[in-house]
């Protein structure tokens, strides 16, 4: 039997899982503690995944689970995720942005507005048409607020030509993360 999670992890999980193929190219824009990589890497093992992480410990903690699983063809960038376009030369089938701060270490560590936004931008620019971006937001903390809503404002302005966006949200809990999904559009649709 089928069971339906509702969180936004999951859920994005399950929207890229229907658009990337092996062999694609993939970003997790925010390492953390590696989830989003490893399934990434599930979908695409003769692929390549580009991780990005600024924390130098979640860095050399995941490089040592790689070495520890055998895990192939997964680039760590210790780098912040604004700066993608610096070490991704191609398109790429979806990138995944797992925003907020790394679970079970310092919460004033957090994702940023501004190096967020810049990295969307960039990050569609090298999205493939057919691909997909998946942005999970958690709004518990003011940072994390004021980060939602900057991306809220950010993709709600982008060409309905070139986008298809939809956001995901929970109606009946306070400060739950929401989704949101970009689908780079690979033709122009006047339906839209």
């Amino acid at each position: 039997m089928y069971k339906v999670v509702l969180k936004a992890t999951t859920l994005a999980h399950d929207i890229v899982k229907k658009v990337v193929v092996d062999g694609d190219c993939v970003v997790d824009a925010t390492l953390g503690n590696g989830n989003d990589t490893i399934f990434l890497n599930s979908l695409t093992p003769n692929g390549i995944v580009y991780s990005f992480e600024v924390q130098k410990h979640a860095v050399d903690k995941f490089r040592s689970l790689i070495e520890e699983k055998k895990l192939k063809n997964i680039e760590v960038i210790h780098d912040g995720h604004e700066n993608m376009d610096k070490y991704i030369k191609t398109k790429v089938k979806a990138i995944m942005f797992n925003l907020g701060y790394l679970p079970g270490s310092d919460k004033t560590v957090t994702t940023k507005s501004d190096t967020t936004l810049k990295a969307v931008e960039k990050g569609l620019n090298i999205l493939s048409p057919g691909g997909i971006m998946t942005i999970a937001a958690y709004i518990g903390h003011d940072e994390g607020e004021k980060e939602a809503e900057e991306v809220v404002k950010y993709v709600s302005q982008l060409d309905s030509k070139c986008y298809s966006i939809m956001k995901i949200n929970f109606i009946n809990r306070k400060n739950a993360p929401f989704l949101i999904v970009i689908e780079k559009n690979d033709n122009l649709r006047e339906d839209i």
